[in-house]
């Protein structure tokens, strides 16, 4: 576990990186939590508010954050332990969601989510199984707004995680990261609108 920590603080540090402020001030020349609809300091809101390749960088380097940490700590050892695996693997989530460079705040932590799960390659399935629920819950029962989808997808994946992985740090350590991401939405202050559900080929 004490061989865990170097990558824990790593992950953290990395994660607590914002590079959506970052790109959307070289882009647009605004800061983005301030012009944004939410405030979120994410991929979503770089697109909007900065384009196409302010959206794109802030993708990719979100995604890696969560991919490097994970990957270097993998490597760094043939047997690993079950908490030391899942506190890196929740790191960069942690750090992106409470950034100690903003004053403890940050983003909802979604494509740093996925860069984490990643970091297991060659074994997509943690990642493939977040990647389902999403695509289930935006094209077959459509759940809008986002906010409402986001959060049913995280609640939705914990149990399929469970069921469909058998790795213990990958699913204590996914079970750390919806966890933050849940509590990050739950205590939002974006207007979150009433929920709607549709089925998707019917709207």
């Amino acid at each position: 576990m004490i061989h865990a920590i170097p990558y824990i603080l790593q992950g953290y540090l990395w994660g607590s990186l914002l590079w959506a402020k970052l790109f959307a001030r070289l882009f647009a020349k605004e800061d983005i939590t301030a012009v944004s609809p939410d405030g979120n300091p994410g991929a979503s809101n770089a697109f909007r508010c900065g384009g196409f390749w302010c959206g794109c960088l802030t993708l990719c380097f979100d995604m890696l954050k969560g991919f490097l940490p994970v990957m270097l700590y993998r490597r760094s050892a043939a047997v690993l332990p079950v908490l030391g695996l899942a506190l890196v693997l929740a790191a960069p989530v942690i750090g992106h969601n409470f950034s100690v460079f903003h004053g403890f705040r940050g983003g909802k932590g979604i494509a740093v989510s996925f860069g984490c799960l990643l970091g297991m390659a060659p074994d997509l399935r943690p990642a493939l199984i977040l990647a389902v629920v999403f695509i289930v819950f935006s094209e077959v029962i459509v759940i809008s707004p986002h906010y409402y989808r986001t959060l049913v997808t995280y609640v939705v994946a914990v149990p399929a995680m469970l069921v469909l992985v058998r790795d213990g740090g990958v699913r204590l350590g996914f079970f750390l990261i919806a966890g933050t991401v849940i509590w990050k939405l739950l205590g939002s202050e974006e207007e979150k609108g009433e929920p709607e559900v549709k089925i998707g080929w019917k709207s």
